[in-house]
């Protein structure tokens, strides 16, 4: 009894998604470039570099103020006239002015500074567009990645499947041969082990394919995580036609990382401008308007009213200022390094394109091999299984020969998804990951 309840929930659970909806690569791609949450955070971002890059954030437009005010004070004194000796005395006198005025500061030249910090704002721009570039393409590898990592445990769970209907069969044929004497109990025993090995390996996998399912519901956005997909693939497709030139100059060309690595040299360069311009002189313009209106509780006026406009020009020079020279030489070295950072990374890059280049060429060829063993494990397993049938191979011999057969699949679903690994990985270093959409 215990058997087949083991055997019914394997069975249930292979089929309870058969009516899931099917995904193609494409759509998962299409659902989760627009769902995504760190793709939708990144854009945002990109917007944000977007809006600032303006010439008024930059310095070049001037400020306009506009202000206006209200004074009282409430007052008294002695006052002893020279002439007379009177002395005359006022109290409680209540003064007030009113005042309102408009301000204009432009700073017409610091040096350059203002165009370089434009400059600079346009080159963070770019560089948020890079950056959700970069996110983008790691999101479209990863998912590809897990896509094709869901087929592969899928695939895996049909063999254990089979694997499970195998063992059934032959425990069911020894305990009809146990039962009428012709098996030994150890036959009987061993056939029940190694049944409820391969069920427990079959449960397992479950496991590991809901698993698989959930990080792509999740990395898709989908709020019901559980929620039951299929892949319209059932296999795994290698691209076996990349071109190693192809790769190379496209890395060296378009790879996003170098291209951020380009973006944080100029921006280290417009440090560097932005500490040069100091040595030059700034001018800077100045004009208003204020009018002010004032209420005398004790004075020869009861008010009085005042307006006009001021203009001015500002001319100055920073003569010393005890760090500029200090900046100056650690601008310098700072460039030095970003450019090292930049070589470096493009010298890793390149070791990391001919490590899998070479993978990949190796996955290819191992992919040939191990689909030829597995038609020759299928072979030996038909053949065991009707000189088992027969009466003329043991228990122990058949199971190395069902175990070689579910070893030989296992290592072709292996090789094949680590090619496809190869694959994705080589799509990504080049820049052209994104050709994954138009398939």
């Amino acid at each position: 009894m215990k058997r087949l309840i083991i055997l019914f929930f394997a069975t249930t659970a292979f089929y309870i998604s058969a009516d899931a909806q099917q995904y193609t690569l494409g759509k998962c791609l299409e659902i989760g470039l627009e769902n995504n949450y760190a793709i939708r955070i990144t854009r945002n971002k990109e917007q944000i570099a977007h809006n600032n890059a303006t010439v008024a954030n930059a310095g070049y437009l001037p400020t306009l103020d506009l202000s206006a005010g209200y004074d009282a004070s409430l007052s008294g004194n002695n006052a002893k006239m020279r002439s007379t000796g009177e002395v005359v005395e006022t109290r409680n006198s209540l003064d007030q002015v009113a005042r309102a005025g408009i301000d204009l500061n432009w700073t017409v030249f610091d040096g350059f500074n203002i165009t370089t910090n434009y400059k600079q704002l346009k080159e963070l721009e770019r560089m948020g567009e890079t950056n959700t570039r970069i996110e983008l393409e790691d999101f479209i590898a990863n998912l590809a990645a897990e896509y094709y990592n869901f087929i592969q445990q899928r695939r895996r769970l049909t063999n254990y499947y089979n694997a499970v209907q195998l063992s059934k069969e032959r425990l069911r044929i020894v305990e009809e041969r146990y039962n009428i004497g012709n098996f030994s109990r150890l036959d009987y025993q061993q056939a029940k082990v190694d049944f409820n090995a391969d069920s427990a390996q079959y449960m397992k996998q479950q496991e590991i394919v809901i698993t698989s399912r959930i990080a792509l519901n999740e990395m898709m956005a989908i709020d019901q995580v559980y929620t039951p997909i299929e892949t319209q693939e059932s296999d795994i497709i290698i691209n076996a036609e990349l071109d190693f030139v192809e790769l190379w100059n496209g890395m060296l060309e378009n790879n996003a990382s170098l291209l951020l690595a380009d973006h944080n040299i100029m921006l280290t360069k417009y440090d560097y401008k932005k500490v040069l311009s100091r040595n030059y002189p700034y001018v800077k313009l100045n004009a208003g308007y204020d009018y002010s209106f004032n209420r005398y509780g004790s004075n020869s006026y009861i008010q009085r009213g005042e307006w006009g406009g001021n203009a001015g020009v500002t001319l100055g020079f920073n003569i010393f200022d005890g760090n500029r020279r200090r900046q100056i030489k650690n601008s310098k070295i700072e460039i030095q390094n970003i450019e090292l950072m930049r070589q470096q990374l493009e010298l890793s890059l390149k070791a990391d394109i001919g490590n899998l280049w070479q993978a990949y060429q190796n996955n290819l060829q191992l992919l040939n091999l191990e689909r030829v063993n597995v038609i020759t494990a299928r072979e030996n397993h038909e053949i065991a299984k009707e000189r088992y049938m027969l009466g003329d191979l043991s228990g122990i011999e058949m199971r190395e020969a069902q175990q070689s057969l579910l070893d030989a699949e296992e290592r072709l679903i292996s090789v094949e998804y680590n090619a496809k690994i190869c694959e994705i990985s080589l799509l990504q270093i080049s820049g052209t990951i994104t050709t994954i959409l138009e398939q």
